[in-house]
């Protein structure tokens, strides 16, 4: 059996779910930096347990290095012999002192990111992230705009092997978005009083873009009402949505699954407005459940999973006019052919798949 070791910051439930599913063939250890208290900005309902397939362990031995805290643990840990040692990013303290201990003792490693933006930036943080990148062996890689931002950092291209990144299981997903009569009925177990309806989810944070779709809501056709769900809103947003007169805007807190699920399959339409996601799993799981999705350019899960036209629309970051344009357009063309092309198009993004292809890659030696 193929011993592995992941390093990792804490345990998202989507990796817990892997990491489980990927310990029934395999012996693997994942060592987190952060403890999960520290995590600030999840709500702690949104954390799940291991179901004990997998070895998990809490790096604690904390120093300081130069005004910088790391968890010098972990080289006890990468200095073991592994099959196969993965580093999932390149970013946190703990995970540079262990790329460049490995580097110069000869440790092959591989690096796995979820995704990046290509952004414009000066040449001495280009270089720093180009040498961080460069020093694994190989690299995990979730598509296509993942691939271009590691090769862009100095990745090998003929060392990249490429993964369906989700955080999906194949019983999550559905055979066809829901009916007229399964939405209404949705709708008022909900409380929902309008006749079309848009989603999104997530936390109330200026990246996510909230600020824009509630520009774009006045703009939106008549009786088309707007749900924020994830988290709580803060004054900065409930001012908005007041200064706006944004009626049909409404804000919706933590939920767990069940109940977000209700969600999903009562909207029309999933609006992601992000300023910038690496990915963004929230697309993944609204496609499962048979919803057109509208995203920005700076969403790599948009620009991996939605097409223009066929299950959904990219926008430009910052324009609350084309989003409000392209949100019309789909709720006034139906949107039900294009949450079929999104059922279709997400099948193959599922955690199975994820374990299937990490395995053959762990089997294959590279």
């Amino acid at each position: 059996m193929k011993q592995v070791l992941f390093l990792t910051n804490y345990p998202a439930p989507y990796r817990v779910r892997f990491f489980d599913r990927l310990g029934e063939t395999m012996d693997v250890t994942v060592l987190y930096t952060t403890p999960t208290q520290e995590v600030t900005e999840r709500d702690p309902k949104w954390y799940i347990a291991a179901q004990g397939r997998f070895r998990w362990v809490q790096l604690s031995r904390k120093k300081t290095l130069g005004g910088v805290s790391v968890y010098t643990d972990v080289v006890d840990w990468v200095r073991k012999p592994y099959d196969a040692i993965v580093v999932c990013g390149y970013s946190d303290p703990t995970f540079v002192l262990a790329m460049v201990y490995m580097r110069l003792h000869g440790i092959r490693f591989c690096m796995e990111v979820d995704g990046g933006v290509i952004r414009r930036e000066n040449r001495a943080k280009f270089l720093l992230k180009r040498s961080l990148v460069s020093m694994a062996h190989h690299w995990l890689s979730t598509g296509e705009a993942t691939t271009a931002y590691l090769a862009h950092y100095g990745a090998k291209k003929d060392r990249i092997t490429t993964y369906p990144f989700s955080s999906l299981e194949e019983q999550d997903l559905y055979d066809a978005p829901a009916d007229p009569e399964e939405k209404a009925a949705l709708r008022r177990g909900l409380n929902i009083p309008y006749k079309q309806m848009v989603l999104t989810v997530g936390q109330f944070i200026p990246r996510k873009g909230f600020d824009v779709l509630l520009q774009a809501a006045a703009d939106l056709e008549e009786d088309t009402g707007i749900y924020i769900v994830g988290g709580e809103a803060t004054r900065e947003y409930i001012q908005l949505r007041e200064r706006l007169g944004l009626t049909r805007v409404h804000f919706v807190g933590f939920q767990q699954k069940e109940v977000l699920a209700r969600y999903y399959r009562a909207a029309d339409v999933f609006v992601l407005p992000t300023r910038e996601d690496i990915w963004g799993l929230v697309i993944n799981e609204a496609m499962a459940y048979g919803l057109p999705v509208i995203t920005t350019e700076n969403c790599v899960a948009g620009r991996e999973l939605v097409r223009d036209g066929v299950n959904g629309y990219l926008v430009p970051v910052e324009d609350s006019q084309a989003l409000a344009r392209r949100v019309n357009q789909v709720l006034a063309e139906g949107p039900e052919r294009m949450g079929r092309a999104s059922l279709e198009r997400i099948r193959p993004y599922t955690i199975e798949n994820m374990v299937k292809a990490h395995e053959a890659f762990f089997e294959s030696g590279r």
